[in-house]
């Protein structure tokens, strides 16, 4: 495990990471752009994310926005977050299908008649405040910060793939330039700023909504109190911080 050295390089690595420009994002659609508050309850920051299912329109420039943000990389199997576009079938049957992780949206579909319902599901790494990859990492790479978010030290990690085969969300890989995992991070550089996530940013619908948990004046708060919100895989026990509003009981 890193030692009293290796948490000061843990720290300066987050403080530089705090510093990061953000990137240009090159997009049509730009929704309002907020602040986020700076206190809690309990004078903490404790981040958490939560998503409106039925404002969702799958038009994958959250995707876009995430990729250009992150340098993720370019080849389209790699994401920090995706969209997965669900449909209900009258036998109780679904079917579900994530194109290029929704990156250039979802065509229209047949005029299927025995479509009940379908519906989009943005996805992403689930900050959990019980998080299995941290506990499988063997070098300390992967960890929680104060105020709730998980992220990666790419100086400590290994590749062994642990949190990867871990993570019960897929939401993590293996970059192929660095050989070390990577994920969502809450746009930790800009959140650390005051801003939003880029996906938050740019959605035309506002179907995401970002905030801290317990903050009054915090949009997700106001969410909170307006609709019965759930997570995924409760029966796993991670305390996901990413939560979902109007989800349907098929999407796992």
């Amino acid at each position: 495990m890193p030692d009293d050295r290796a948490a000061c390089d843990r720290r300066k690595f987050l403080h530089d990471l705090a510093k990061l420009p953000c990137a240009t994002l090159l997009l049509g659609v730009v929704g309002p752009l907020e602040t986020l508050a700076t206190e809690t309850e309990e004078g903490e920051e404790y981040y958490a994310m939560g998503i409106q299912v039925d404002r969702c329109i799958g038009c994958g420039l959250c995707v876009q926005a995430c990729k250009t943000e992150n340098d993720v990389p370019q080849e389209p199997y790699f994401f920090r977050t995706w969209v997965e576009h669900y449909e209900i079938h009258d036998d109780g049957s679904a079917t579900v299908e994530s194109p290029e992780g929704g990156i250039h949206g979802f065509p229209p579909g047949d005029d299927d008649r025995d479509v009940l319902r379908s519906f989009f599901v943005p996805k992403l790494c689930n900050q959990c405040d019980n998080p299995p990859c941290v506990q499988v990492c063997p070098v300390g790479a992967t960890f929680k910060t104060e105020d709730g978010v998980v992220l990666v030290d790419q100086d400590y990690c290994i590749g062994c793939r642990y949190c990867i085969q871990a993570c019960p969300y897929g939401a993590r890989y293996l970059d192929p330039r660095t050989k070390t995992a990577d994920k969502c991070t809450f746009c930790y550089h800009r959140i650390t700023k005051g801003l939003l996530p880029a996906c938050v940013e740019v959605c035309p619908t506002q179907a995401r909504v970002f905030g801290e948990l317990g903050t009054r004046s915090s949009p997700l708060h106001r969410m909170k109190r307006q609709d019965s919100l759930h997570v995924l895989k409760p029966s796993l026990n991670t305390e996901p911080k990413v939560l979902y509003a109007n989800l349907d009981g098929e999407v796992r």
